[in-house]
């Protein structure tokens, strides 16, 4: 069972709207004492009102020290939620691809960096990693997307392994479709692939807790997902034609 939350500090970045605000509304409903991050100010302090938190906007890579001050002076629970949702191939400009992984990436290990040292010394701590299913699989029309989040579950992978001995519990949530303004933009390529089985942000916060509740590092709130990684990694050639020919039948809806 996942500790009591009454009190704890929660740090939710890209809370402004989506997941993000399911989870600071589920953490918030739990007792929690819940910083909202976003880099849009306004959607910030809305959500933070709702909730009962305190906003604190700005890029997510550099938010920790003022949230902790907020929280007087502990984080116990850091949800990575913000993400940047990049399509294109590899010819995407390059400034498109440092920026996916400045903010799928580097803003999950900054954060790591930062609040570790506390972490270890209290022996104690959660990282909460909003990835997508797209990090265990991949996700067509959107190479720059589908690589970083890759990064991204490699990264809570990795934190993991190096300190689950040491108190710091790991998640790595990796859903498909969501009905947020991510899956919006998507475009057709998400109309095909994610649309269909799109769930609600608050489907996300209930998978969130139940696998906090067992302990668990992997999060599918698709239980789908499963299944195609599995397959992906046993038989990646089939895996790997059976996306393509999703590829070709998204490229025929282009023509």
């Amino acid at each position: 069972m996942v500790e009591t939350l009454q009190d704890k500090g929660v740090v939710v970045t890209g809370a402004g709207g989506g997941i993000g605000a399911a989870l600071a509304r589920r953490f918030a409903a739990e007792g929690a004492r819940v910083v909202v991050n976003d880099l849009d100010g306004a959607k910030a302090k809305a959500v933070a009102d709702e909730v009962g938190g305190i906003a604190v906007p700005g890029d997510a890579s550099t938010i920790v020290p003022q949230a902790t001050d907020a929280l007087g002076g502990t984080v116990d629970v850091y949800c990575a939620n913000a993400g940047l949702a990049s399509g294109g191939t590899e010819a995407a400009p390059e400034d498109v691809w440092a920026a996916a992984w400045d903010v799928n990436v580097m803003a999950h290990v900054r954060a790591a960096h930062a609040l570790l040292p506390d972490w270890l010394e209290r022996g104690g701590g959660r990282f909460v990693s909003t990835v997508s299913a797209a990090g265990l699989l991949t996700m067509i029309g959107a190479a720059p997307y589908s690589v970083t989040k890759h990064g991204a579950y490699a990264f809570a992978e990795w934190l993991s392994l190096t300190y689950r001995h040491r108190g710091v519990k790991v998640h790595a949530m990796c859903p498909q479709g969501v009905r947020t303004d991510m899956l919006t933009a998507s475009g057709s390529a998400g109309d095909l692939v994610l649309a269909p089985t799109a769930i609600e942000p608050d489907d996300v916060a209930d998978a969130l807790f139940t696998g906090m509740a067992q302990d668990r590092f992997l999060i599918l709130p698709h239980p789908e997902v499963d299944a195609y990684y599995q397959t992906r990694a046993a038989t990646p050639d089939k895996w790997l034609t059976g996306m393509n020919h999703i590829q070709q039948k998204w490229e025929a809806t282009q023509r």
